[in-house]
């Protein structure tokens, strides 16, 4: 065995060793819900908001509502909540109404811990509530105004040791697989290095040519028009200010958890932008230069990340806006902004991988630009950009969660507002790169296997 061939399997061994011992002691966070469960009625239909917390003081980003719609009938809601839940505040309603609660549980797999009664008849705080009378076996109350609430102590001791033990199991397996996939990914790249290295040498020989074909590209989208390169931020800007309107103004969005509607907006829709273009562009790339296809000795693939690069363009100057926007609103630029970097970067590899395949499939089949227009109209609802994921039951949102842009959209939120490490996501971040590895590897494959009919068919 050569020295290079030696020293490269004693670094991938390291390297690999390194991110075995990340992924097998790595231990989440006990983020499980339990179920706070109410059973209760009252004289006229109303909406039933819970807000939870580890102390008495609550953020409007930890509540869930739901609707008691018939009067006079005995309903019992549902609110998922957190298990380090202490304190639970049950807002009664927006208008006054007479009360009765019958039943408060909580509830984690199968298992149920009773809340008494005796907590609403002496609650930790109340505003608004009339005096608590027996009621035959329920308690009645009066919401007396539109704020009317009440605070009562949540008994999760019993289910806290299940749900650390679930969480527990949880991680081995999670873990074990995640290790079992990237140590496949090692020694299938270790096995095939020269066909894997063949497209990030190609790219890095030609990184000035990819950057003054990116810069000439961007300068000449607009070329011919009177305002020239404005058009390219004018669009997004009017698109933002179009949903700032229908959402906050038209339909009188309130706050998104901690932060204004256009923040929450911004933060979303910024990295939704630039997958838009980077995909419907990058995936275009190949027939528009089709003049440089048909050059024997031109690279083409370094045609795809010619229209990524592109359009990074437009996406850093929405980036500095929105910190400047941000700033106005007082959330000034800190070290968690500097994570932008890393989610485009994130970003970049995902959208890549993705228009190396469609840049080779759509010359044989140019419908697929319309499907991918289609798609990308009903994406941008598929992610929670322009709506909170939380309005939904808590057990669809693994489906949302799935979709990898997911990921980006609430890591950009996460160094703008949310002020948090994207290591601190580690399932997500893990699934994210796994997804990332193998459509960047089908991608390049499929551009490889076709890339010897481009100039045939072009």
């Amino acid at each position: 065995m050569s020295k290079k061939k030696a020293g490269l399997l004693v670094f991938l061994s390291v390297c690999l060793a390194a991110l075995n011992v990340l992924l097998l002691t790595h231990r989440s966070p006990l983020t499980q819900r339990a179920v706070f469960s109410l059973e209760l009625e009252a004289d006229r239909a109303q909406e039933v908001h819970v807000f939870y917390s580890e102390s008495d003081a609550f953020g409007t980003d930890r509540q869930v509502g739901a609707a008691l719609e018939k009067a006079g009938s005995r309903t019992k809601l549902e609110f998922p909540v957190g298990m380090e839940t202490a304190y639970l505040r049950i807002d009664l309603g927006n208008a006054p109404a007479q009360w009765k609660v019958y039943s408060a549980s909580l509830s984690f797999e199968g298992e149920t811990a009773e809340i008494p009664l005796e907590e609403f008849r002496n609650p930790e705080k109340a505003q608004q509530v009339g005096a608590v009378a027996e009621a035959g076996q329920a308690l009645s109350m009066a919401g007396q105004g539109e704020d009317a609430y009440l605070v009562i102590r949540a008994g999760l001791g019993d289910l806290r040791p299940l749900a650390e033990a679930q969480t527990r199991r949880s991680d081995r397996i999670k873990n074990i697989a995640a290790a079992v996939f990237f140590d496949l990914v090692a020694l299938f790249l270790f096995r095939y290095r020269k066909r894997a290295l063949a497209l990030p040498l190609e790219v890095f020989q030609s990184r000035h040519l990819i950057v003054n074909l990116a810069k000439n590209d961007f300068k000449t989208k607009f070329a011919g028009s009177y305002l020239g390169i404005v058009w390219a931020f004018i669009q997004p800007i009017v698109t933002v200010l179009v949903y700032w309107f229908v959402f906050q103004v038209g339909l009188r969005a309130g706050d998104m958890g901690q932060v204004p509607f256009v923040l929450y907006l911004i933060a979303g829709i910024i990295p939704w932008f630039y997958f838009q273009d980077a995909l419907s562009s990058g995936t275009n790339a190949l027939i528009e230069y089709s003049y440089l296809v048909k050059k024997v000795v031109f690279k083409i693939s370094i045609l795809p990340m010619v229209k990524l690069l592109s359009a990074l363009f437009v996406h850093g100057f929405f980036v500095l806006f929105a910190v400047v926007l941000f700033s106005c609103y007082g959330y000034y630029p800190d070290l968690y902004e500097l994570q932008i970097f890393y989610y485009t970067l994130s970003m970049f590899v995902f959208v890549l991988g993705i228009c190396y395949a469609t840049s080779a499939v759509v010359i044989f089949f140019r419908d697929l630009s319309q499907i991918i227009t289609i798609v990308l109209q009903v994406g941008v609802w598929m992610v929670p950009i322009m709506w909170d994921l939380n309005i939904l039951p808590g057990k669809y949102h693994w489906i949302f969660k799935l979709n990898p842009m997911y990921y980006i959209v609430s890591g950009y939120r996460d160094a703008f507002y949310q002020k948090a490490w994207f290591w601190q996501h580690f399932d997500m971040t893990v699934y994210f790169w796994a997804v990332t590895i193998v459509l960047f590897g089908l991608g390049t494959a499929v551009f490889k296997r076709l890339k010897i009919h481009f100039a045939d068919v072009l």
